[in-house]
């Protein structure tokens, strides 16, 4: 019976240790969920903020004169395209040949320059969203810390507007300099 008796205490004592260690690990793994959320549309900054329309209206600026270059260009092969269909009746083979390559050759080049000019748009928009990106996360920490959130998500299916910082986002950043 004393045997028993031993036995007994050590599983109790094993069972309290245990259990006790158990519960102090589910004590130190508790999660705290009170968490405050906030949730901003970035295509809005990069839309309605001071920094993007400054960007935007430079890039319209910068690009202006060859898109309108293009657009001449483009206008002139077309005019010659028109003029050889009405002329092509009345010219030579040889001369009707060598007017048909020469307008495939400049609207290949056409092409070739506006291509280029497509390449250097999206590089010089890419560059100027980085640079309104880096500005916008400064704006996002101000504004995280400001109202002390712990989270903010971009994009949602549903956003409440009671946690849509958006527009503190925006106003943020256009008072960043």
């Amino acid at each position: 019976m004393n045997h028993f008796m031993n036995r007994l205490n050590i599983s109790l004592v094993t069972l309290l240790v245990s259990t006790s260690f158990v519960g102090s690990v589910f004590a130190a793994d508790e999660k705290d969920f009170s968490s405050k959320i906030g949730v901003v549309n970035s295509e809005r900054i990069f839309k309605e903020s001071n920094m993007a329309k400054a960007s935007q209206a430079k890039l319209q600026s910068d690009f202006a004169k060859r898109e309108k270059d293009l657009r001449d260009d483009a206008q002139k092969i077309k005019s010659a395209a028109e003029k050889l269909d009405k002329e092509a009746a009345v010219m030579s083979d040889t001369d009707r040949v060598r007017r048909q390559r020469e307008l495939a050759d400049a609207d290949r080049e056409l092409q070739r320059k506006q291509r280029e000019f497509t390449e250097d748009v999206n590089q010089r928009s890419f560059e100027e969203r980085s640079k309104i990106a880096q500005k916008a996360n400064q704006a996002l920490k101000s504004v995280a810390e400001r109202y002390k959130l712990d989270f903010i998500a971009q994009e949602a299916a549903y956003v409440n507007p009671r946690i849509d910082v958006t527009d503190d986002v925006i106003k943020a950043l256009n008072s960043l300099r």
